[in-house]
């Protein structure tokens, strides 16, 4: 009887974890891609990296979904709805990728840059290329000010005692 149930318990186990190594189910965007601006996957975005002088990431994610999800190691972040705005800072020497969470923002952005004369080589959706394979870098959240001088004052009063 033990011997069953050492079995069933065994059996359970192999069947759970056989469970959690199950892939994804594939994300299917439901939204068709409108832009002029290419799409870019996994791969493409990986042969751009090996050129990385040649390249401008601008992140049009606002800060809480970098946070949140993470990214590329290196961007310039621009929230969509600012990106007009911020145009004269943008270097028209690059190709520039544009990124955000499924890459429809990043699209978007991506054809207004194109209509204002620069060189997009694409966007691309941090989730799509998570979802693929890609490994994306997180950002720690710094703690709030108050926190963070409330902290230091208190090693500064501790020190002065001493």
């Amino acid at each position: 009887k033990l011997i069953a149930i050492f079995a069933l318990t065994l059996t359970a186990s192999l069947a759970s974890a056989a469970d959690g190594d199950a892939p994804k189910e594939k994300y299917v965007d439901p939204n068709p891609w409108t832009h002029k601006t290419q799409r870019l996957d996994r791969n493409q975005l990986d042969k751009l990296l090996g050129h990385p002088e040649k390249i401008l990431f601008i992140d049009v994610r606002r800060p809480d979904e970098l946070t949140k999800l993470g990214g590329f190691p290196v961007y310039l972040s621009v929230q969509s709805k600012s990106l007009e705005d911020s145009l004269a800072y943008i270097p028209k020497g690059r190709s520039i990728i544009t990124i955000s969470n499924r890459a429809h923002r990043a699209g978007e952005a991506g054809d207004l840059l194109i209509s204002k004369g620069y060189k997009v080589a694409g966007a691309v959706g941090v989730l799509d290329y998570q979802d693929a394979g890609g490994s994306l870098s997180k950002i720690a959240v710094p703690p709030p000010k108050v926190a963070a001088v409330a902290a230091a004052s208190a090693v500064a009063d501790t020190a002065s005692k001493k």
